[in-house]
């Protein structure tokens, strides 16, 4: 035996296909059906992973409208609208949703992006702040409330002793109801242009305006006591 042979290593050597037969026909059959099974679980996979991405999509897309309609009616004063699909939009979903998955999830990323839109066009026409009713109209009856005080509080530095309780009865009877009727005259003015009408929350404005008739008669009682 030479170096050459020595150095030289065998070549395994390579399994001969099967002969044709039954056997190679198996075989064959074995291996159409495996590749079979694997894109049926690439496409289960797919069509899996697709519809969980529909959903939500679906679930966001919901969120935002009941968002977005929340901010309408409380922030904006907008009536409650009408988001039921009427029957051009039930066709439309129809025909996106038979021409296959992918369409229908195409469709609810299109409605995702015209909720970001909507949320960018609300944000841009939401005011500032927004004053509770009550609030908003304590700044107006409060101002003529006010003027009350300062009135009966001059009545009775300038008037003589024995008129006091005449001015008091005066002042106590036509004042706050002249403030009360100021300020909801003023209310209706300023804030009448609102959707669905202007609450003046008459309870809070006649307690503000009775408020500097009962701080009087508080003072005046304590003078009285005191004197």
């Amino acid at each position: 035996m030479t170096d050459q042979q020595q150095t030289t290593s065998p070549i395994p050597a390579q399994p001969a296909p099967p002969a044709p037969g039954p056997w190679a026909d198996y075989l064959a059959a074995a291996q159409r059906l495996d590749a079979v099974r694997r894109a049926a679980s690439a496409a289960s996979a797919e069509h899996q992973a697709a519809v969980s991405a529909a959903r939500q999509e679906l679930s966001s897309v919901r969120a935002r409208i009941a968002a977005q309609e929340a901010r309408l009616t409380h922030e904006l004063g907008v009536p409650v609208p009408e988001v039921r699909p009427g029957p051009a939009d039930l066709e439309v979903a129809a025909r996106a949703a038979g021409s296959g998955l992918a369409s229908a999830l195409g469709a609810l990323q299109q409605a995702r992006r015209a909720a970001d839109a909507g949320d960018a066009i609300l944000a841009e026409a939401a005011p500032a702040r927004r004053w509770r009713p009550w609030a908003r109209n304590l700044l107006v009856y409060g101002p003529f409330a006010a003027v009350v005080l300062i009135v009966q509080i001059a009545l009775y530095l300038v008037a003589s002793p024995g008129s006091v309780p005449t001015y008091a009865l005066l002042c106590g009877l036509t004042m706050p109801l002249l403030a009360f009727g100021l300020g909801w005259v003023t209310i209706g003015f300023v804030y009448g242009g609102e959707p669905g009408g202007v609450d003046r929350t008459p309870i809070i404005g006649a307690v503000a305006c009775l408020v500097p008739v009962l701080l009087t008669c508080m003072g005046v009682g304590l003078a009285s006591f005191f004197n």
